[in-house]
């Protein structure tokens, strides 16, 4: 299915209250691998809300120490998104740093607490991330429609069949891909550091 028939369809849905979260390493990862292209992040939000009521939409990312992403996160926001930035963790190995972090605890409690509060109605993870299986199930326990959006190579099988809908980026890439011509009050509305 075209994002265009994703977003008609789902239209009729306006009086529903959405929740939107992204893995955005994943994400990045995603993109790189498949689409060697940037993304347009308006476009994203887009094809995630659907026509419906936007209730929140965080951006989960990792403040990367040799990257600027100043100008990336106004963009963000400029566009309805909430950053959340995590310091990584340093591990030193042997004569090399090995930086974590992941934000597989953190989207998971956001999500439950809105799930908890009643404010929305259906949750979009965007992530392949197999370790949110439990995360959907049980938001769909409590009622909320759980869907997952993400690049089908890097994304566990088992997310796929746990959610109620599943909507492949690469099928939408087309739509979600920055073109040259784009631009945002003089700002790439692009991956940033995450750019193709």
């Amino acid at each position: 299915m075209k994002a265009r028939d994703y977003i008609e369809r789902d239209s009729v849905y306006g009086h529903l209250k959405v929740a939107v979260f992204i893995d955005m390493q994943n994400l990045y990862y995603g993109a790189r691998n498949t689409l060697k292209k940037k993304i347009d992040f308006k476009r994203l939000l887009e094809i995630a809300v659907r026509g419906r009521k936007l209730h929140r939409a965080i951006a989960y990312l990792v403040d990367l120490d040799n990257v600027n992403q100043g100008s990336f996160l106004y963009v963000l926001r400029s566009l309805g998104y909430e950053i959340k930035l995590k310091q990584p963790k340093k591990f030193y190995s042997w004569d090399k740093i090995e930086y974590k972090a992941d934000w597989d605890m953190g989207i998971a409690i956001d999500a439950i607490a809105m799930a908890e509060s009643g404010k929305i109605d259906a949750a979009v993870l965007m992530s392949g991330d197999g370790d949110f299986v439990d995360l959907v199930n049980f938001l769909k326990a409590k009622g909320i429609k759980v869907e997952v959006i993400s690049f089908k190579p890097i994304t566990a099988k088992e997310l796929i069949v746990a959610a109620d809908e599943y909507i492949d980026l690469y099928e939408v890439s087309d739509f979600i891909v920055l073109k040259e011509e784009n631009s945002h009050g003089g700002e790439d509305i692009s991956a940033g550091p995450f750019g193709g």
